[in-house]
């Protein structure tokens, strides 16, 4: 008979050797250049995470910049912006591609086109000559070519665009208008800078809405102008007012701004509160907003706390649910992981003085577990820290109300090995296995080459020689706890896009390598 002990190690011996020690001192894989910034740009939100600080993230950004061919720095820019939906990090990419090399030129002649992809609205190009005028990429001015590309997004942008931009500071639009010096090419533009930076101008050659709003300021009135609500908020507003801005708002301007209606009396109106609770569980506007589920659970975790009426909180429930219509169905024997340890009590987002998320990074993790739960009739959680932590969860339950349950569990260490080895010893079949955690894995045995999630994985594919892993990242990392190959995917993120990913893999439609892929596949459209 075969010598089993020995044979055991000749298999450890053949998995991947862990080269790194991750954050929290654990033994990792390290990524590629290309994977991690494919990682960071993905999920990264240049605010201090429980591991990794803004500062440490921009270090990581800037030095990946350094080596990384141009081409895959643009591409990289442009996949954020229009796939992540990120904001700093594609300013922040684009920024890095206009230092200047040993001849005093660009870096990159893929700045002008890459401009044009990331900065879409004013809000982003208020960010990009913040990151520029920091120093932080290696330089302390536009530089001439860049100083182009902001003057004739200010020259092209529509009014309605301009008066948009106009909210926010550090720098404001007023702020960049004066740096840059656009030189207009009609009178109503030239009207409509000197308005905005505060100088003489022909008053009768300004947009209607200015106008209204000018008027409105002076005189007051019914109805209020169409300007961005925040130019309004300084002056005084009645109750009807302050339902009018209501009625204008987009989806996502109404989630965000409940609270600030229900202090100014909106929701006195039953008339009021039955308009903004059917606009909120709208399909086609929820649809339209390209709405991040965890988005609508920070705004309804944020209405439990409040005293909005029933009927709001309930339409975002609702809306929660609909905005996942389109997460498809895994079949087989489906194991889906959530990390509850205690580093996943961070915010998402990270923590930054005044744009901290409520969400923390277990309620997403809660969030991605029930939906899989709800989507797949055979579904099983494992939620783990140092080990499979014990809860009940009912499949009739909606969305909201098992995440609470598996967000309530919080502490420990992190060991993404846990939910395996608790499958292994009772020799369970598994077809899919999703973990979804932070990655920063410690608390497991530390001993030999590799990982202790590859070993159990190893033993898990033994008698499951199918099964597929995926693991979900949710913050930004440069670390893996598995190695990329064709059963395994490592994914960064927590988007619904997630979803997506995940059944594109399970059915054998995309490679281990997913964000790097996609990446590659980016389109850099040429100007005319």
């Amino acid at each position: 008979m075969a010598n089993k002990s020995m044979f055991a190690s000749v298999r450890g011996k053949l998995l991947p050797a862990a080269s790194v020690l991750n954050a929290a001192g654990g033994k990792a894989f390290d990524l590629s250049p290309r994977q991690k910034l494919a990682q960071l740009a993905v999920t990264g939100c240049l605010n201090g995470t429980f591991y990794a600080s803004a500062q440490d993230q921009l270090s990581e950004v800037l030095e990946l910049t350094k080596t990384l061919e141009p081409e895959f720095i643009a591409k990289t820019a442009i996949y954020a912006r229009k796939s992540g939906f990120m904001k700093d990090m594609p300013a922040l990419l684009l920024a890095c591609l206009t230092v200047p090399n040993g001849k005093g030129e660009m870096r990159s002649d893929l700045v002008a086109p890459v401009f044009h992809e990331v900065i879409d609205n004013g809000k982003m190009l208020r960010n990009f000559v913040q990151i520029m005028r920091s120093g932080v990429v290696g330089r302390k001015s536009l530089g001439t070519a860049p100083k182009r590309l902001v003057q004739n997004w200010l020259l092209k942008a529509s009014d309605r665009d301009l008066i948009k931009a106009c909210v926010g500071n550090d720098p404001s639009l007023a702020d960049v208008i004066k740096m840059v010096h656009p030189k207009p090419l009609t009178a109503s533009r030239e009207a409509l800078f000197a308005y905005l930076i505060g100088r003489e101008h022909d008053f009768s050659k300004l947009p209607q809405s200015i106008k209204d709003f000018e008027a409105f300021k002076e005189r007051g009135g019914k109805v209020v102008p169409d300007v961005p609500f925040q130019m309004l908020t300084a002056l005084k507003l009645n109750t009807d007012h302050w339902t009018q801005i209501s009625e204008r708002g987009g989806w996502h301007m109404v989630r965000m701004n409940l609270n600030t209606f229900a202090r100014h009396g909106v929701f006195k109106s039953r008339k009021a509160v039955k308009a903004i609770a059917k606009r909120l569980s709208d399909v086609e506007a929820i649809r339209r907003s390209k709405v991040f589920p965890f988005q609508i659970m920070a705004a309804y975790m944020a209405s439990q706390k409040s005293d909005l009426p029933i009927e709001i909180k309930e339409a975002l429930r609702e809306a929660l649910e609909i905005s996942l219509e389109n997460v498809p169905s895994f079949g087989g024997n489906v194991v889906v992981c959530p990390d509850v340890s205690g580093s996943m009590s961070w915010s998402v987002s990270g923590y930054r003085k005044g744009a901290t998320s409520a969400v923390r990074c277990i309620d997403v993790a809660g969030l991605m577990a029930s939906v899989v739960l709800r989507n797949s009739e055979t579904a099983k959680v494992l939620p783990f820290e140092v080990c499979v932590a014990d809860v009940a969860l009912d499949t009739k339950d909606d969305v909201l109300s098992n995440a609470a349950k598996l967000s309530a569990i919080g502490g420990g260490g992190t060991n993404c090995a846990a939910p395996l080895v608790h499958l292994n010893r009772r020799r369970a079949k598994v077809d899919l296995l999703i973990i979804v955690s932070d990655n920063e894995s410690w608390a497991g045995v530390q001993a030999g080459r590799s990982t202790a999630l590859m070993r159990e994985w190893e033993k898990l594919k033994s008698r499951n020689p199918h099964a597929q892993m995926i693991c979900i990242d949710i913050v930004p990392n440069t670390t893996t706890q598995a190695v990329s190959r064709t059963d395994i995917l490592n994914i960064g993120g927590f988007s619904d896009r997630v979803f997506d990913v995940i059944g594109r893999f399970a059915n054998g439609n995309t490679g281990s390598d997913h964000f790097v892929g996609e990446i590659d596949k980016t389109e850099i459209r040429s100007i005319n």
